[in-house]
């Protein structure tokens, strides 16, 4: 198919897509618009105390850090 004819598709196709009404479930979109309560299940977090060791060890200021700042 040339580059004519293709062009000419897609004009087509657009026309139609542009001006025709298709017809609309509005039961559906209904049922989708009314809030069903949702299955989502949030998952429950372990109790694990590592984070705050690295917490820690990464609060505590280091001294080294400003004066390589200040060296530069």
């Amino acid at each position: 198919m040339g580059r004519g004819r293709a062009k000419a598709k897609q004009t087509r196709v657009a026309r139609e897509l542009k001006y025709s009404s298709p017809s609309t479930d509005l039961t559906a979109l209904q049922r989708e618009l009314g809030g069903q309560p949702s299955t989502y299940v949030t998952p429950v977090a372990a109790d694990d105390d590592d984070g705050d060791e690295l917490a820690g060890r990464w609060a505590t200021d280091d001294d080294t850090d400003d004066d390589w700042v200040a060296s530069r």
